[in-house]
């Protein structure tokens, strides 16, 4: 129960509106029964006096109060579930952004242990699963012991014992059965949170990796585990469908004693009356609905456990406290950066390798300089370093002297343009995606750095306005690096960061893009990762990376005068 406190948090927040909702559903709750116990009063009391007793029995006014009641029920119930279900969506809003923003200060380090498919189960269906809380745990309790009091107090005037015999039963169904189907229900409701966030998970997987699947021969075996998990969420489904059966029959089951144990009593005596006539189908017919306001509860009671696994699943995340902590304060705007490493060696979380090794280097603003080396040599993760995205174990990295880990994150953003080896695009128009970098850029400005980068042909038919899909999928690779250049070049930041920026392009292409990134990052810092040799000579200074460690660091010819690992690079051409 404890997972849910920092949940129930959140409902402060809509205090007002949550308790409107409450108030409606008791509302609604007391017009059925009313409706019902008037409705059944009623007629019997005209069956008992017949034709004979039809001037002296008041017909008008039960019948306005079974309208009265009637309409109470509908409006009551179409406003409850309107603001029961409106302020539920307003703390789901409040809280996946509140998870969503204890999600950004994790990344990468305290969420590369998880898979994209299983963070994204917990921050969707997780956190949706919350909602259970309110609409199926805490109105209909709340609800329901409510109305127990209200009915058993309004049965008092009438007769005491029937009222308080009523009551105590009713009271001892609301304490008893949910705590009991709860427990019951517990590990099924475990089991399918758990195996709804495996299943999708690997569907996740199979679908991203079909092809790789089919062409290695596993396929089938993939597909064999998918069912397997398959299976098992559809039993614990199952096992929950049954108990939610079974709960609906114990609730009848103690229904139906109920309304026999009003018959006895009330056949004997109402309120001294010992021939009370109609007021036994008054109690009889209370009983039957307030048995259907407390069906809901033991129902409720079972998903209680699904919904303390999905709190738990997402606590797991958001509890973590982040490896990296930007300071408050504001820094003073960065309008040219000069970057100094002294000695920073780094290693990732649980790995033995090194991924940096007293590394150090000195570029003044507005040099222009190439790294390269092999795969896995740790050019991208000195770039990662430079954006914070992780901090050194050892040594210090500056910008203008001053050290990243004293930069507002703020400030460091704006100083800094990126294009990462894998470009990331939302769902979304080109626009959209474009002002990501440059929220207060126009049109024409899109436009115009669409037409530089060499994307002109994504602007005919929707303009801006083209739709991009997930990932950007109808994009080619070399089209998504262009599109991350652009981003990058609207942001406009002093300091260029550029990991494989022209991966993926043909020979003229890739001129073109060297020849515009010459342009116009010309005063700006530049740090770009390159695998190729093409365009080399223009920048100021070259560093060779192997084996975690700068191995070489001059001009190109510089470099090829030494005959190093650069010379060697060039000679395999």
């Amino acid at each position: 129960m404890r997972a849910l406190l920092p949940y129930l948090a959140l409902y402060r927040r809509h205090f007002w509106l949550l308790s409107l909702g409450v108030v409606l559903a008791i509302v609604t709750l007391l017009a059925s029964i009313g409706l019902l116990t008037l409705s059944g009063w009623f007629l019997s009391a005209s069956a008992v006096v017949g034709v004979v007793g039809i001037y002296s029995f008041n017909y008008m006014l039960p019948a306005a109060g079974v309208r009265g009641a009637a309409i109470t029920r509908t409006a009551g119930r179409y406003f409850e579930r309107l603001v029961s279900h409106d302020a539920t969506f307003r703390v789901l809003q409040h809280l996946r952004v509140s998870t969503f923003s204890k999600l950004l200060p994790l990344s990468p380090a305290g969420l590369a242990r998880f898979r994209q498919g299983e963070l994204l189960n917990r921050l969707v269906a997780d956190v949706d699963t919350l909602d259970h809380l309110y609409l199926r745990v805490i109105s209909p309790l709340v609800g329901a012991f409510v109305v127990i009091i209200v009915v058993t107090f309004g049965l008092s005037f009438i007769d005491i014992p029937l009222a308080l015999t009523l009551g105590a039963i009713l009271l001892a169904t609301l304490v008893v059965l949910p705590p009991l189907f709860y427990f019951a229900g517990k590990k099924a409701g475990e089991a399918l949170t758990v195996q709804r966030g495996q299943y999708r998970q690997q569907l996740t997987a199979w679908l991203q990796g079909h092809a790789e699947l089919t062409i290695f021969g596993a396929a089938k075996r993939y597909r064999a585990q998918l069912d397997s998990t398959e299976y098992q969420w559809q039993a614990a489904q199952r096992r929950q469908s049954e108990l939610t059966a079974l709960s609906q029959a114990v609730m009848l089951l103690i229904g139906g004693l109920a309304v026999v144990v009003m018959l006895w009593m009330a056949a004997q005596d109402v309120g001294g009356n010992t021939t009370p006539g109609a007021l036994i189908a008054l109690f009889v017919f209370c009983a039957l609905a307030a048995f259907e306001a407390l069906a809901p509860v033991t129902g409720a009671f079972q998903h209680l456990g699904q919904v303390i696994a999905s709190a738990l699943r997402v606590t797991q995340i958001t509890s973590q406290q982040p490896q990296v902590v930007f300071p408050t304060a504001a820094s003073e705007k960065l309008t040219q950066v000069s970057l100094t490493m002294d000695k920073v060696s780094f290693s990732y979380p649980d790995q033995q390798q090194t991924a940096l090794k007293e590394i150090s280097l000195s570029i003044p603003a507005g040099q222009h300089i190439a790294i390269l080396g092999r795969t896995g040599c740790g050019k991208s993760t000195l770039l990662q370093l430079l954006t914070r995205a992780w901090d050194p174990q050892q040594g210090a990295v500056c910008l203008n002297g001053t050290p990243l880990s004293e930069l507002d994150e703020t400030t460091l953003r704006a100083a800094t343009s990126v294009v990462p080896q894998r470009v990331h695009l939302f769902s979304a128009t080109l626009r959209d995606n474009l002002l990501l970098a440059a929220p207060q850029a126009t049109d024409v400005e899109l436009s115009t750095m669409l037409e530089r980068v060499g994307l002109e042909k994504l602007l005919i038919d929707a303009g801006l306005n083209n739709w991009l899909g997930e990932g950007g999928r109808q994009l080619s690779g070399g089209e998504l690096r262009r599109l991350a250049i652009a981003r990058a070049l609207l942001h406009d930041a002093p300091l260029m960061l550029l990991d494989e920026p022209t991966e993926g392009l043909d020979a003229e292409t890739e001129r073109q893009i060297l020849d515009l990134l010459a342009e116009v990052t010309a005063g700006k810092t530049v740090l770009m990762v390159t695998h190729r040799l093409r365009g080399l000579a223009r920048f100021g200074s070259i560093i060779v990376m192997d084996n975690s460690q700068i191995i070489e660091q001059g001009t190109h010819a510089e470099l090829m005068a030494t005959r190093g690992r650069y010379y060697q690079f060039h000679q395999r051409l």
